[in-house]
């Protein structure tokens, strides 16, 4: 005769489903939140944020432009792009590639954040169809603050060339 379950057994077997259920949801990192400013009918910002969030990005979307956070933040004119993003205390500025901010969280190297400026073929969210496959090489720069005069200065953190 086969013993049958108990209540207190039932019990039993029905938390340790519920907890293992959740063990998925409690191994799953959490995700970094990014707050973006772009223009409101830029289909290339939309790519770039799509492509944050499938990198594990928890984005925050600002459709008024960037031109004037990007001022405040002290990022000059000439090195600016279509979007403006702020993680981890961070700048970010253009069609940076998640790999590159994600490398710049670990670092934590002592600079106001990382820009591409312009809007280069091939870098993230100017990667789609429309553009036949067409890769322009193009540099991730780490922008740092001068101490003497308050301008900022520039070296390359990450180089793609194609």
């Amino acid at each position: 005769m086969t013993p049958q379950p108990n209540r207190r057994h039932s019990l039993g077997l029905l938390a340790a489903l519920a907890a293992s259920a959740c063990l998925p949801a409690l191994a799953a990192p959490a995700k970094t939140p990014l707050e973006v400013w772009k223009d409101p009918n830029c289909g290339c910002c939309q790519d770039w944020v799509v492509l944050m969030e499938k990198a594990g990005f928890a984005v925050t979307v600002h459709d008024t432009g960037n031109n004037a956070v990007r001022a405040k933040l002290g990022l000059p004119q000439r090195l600016g792009s279509c979007h403006t993003a702020l993680v981890g205390g961070y700048l970010l500025e253009g069609h940076v590639p998640p790999a590159d901010v994600r490398k710049l969280l670990k670092n934590k190297p002592k600079a106001l954040g990382i820009v591409v400026p312009g809007m280069p073929v091939g870098s993230p969210g100017m990667d789609g169809p429309e553009y036949g496959g067409r890769k322009d090489p193009y540099d991730v720069l780490l922008v740092t603050k001068n101490l003497m005069g308050g301008d900022v200065s520039t070296t390359v953190f990450t180089s793609y060339r194609s």
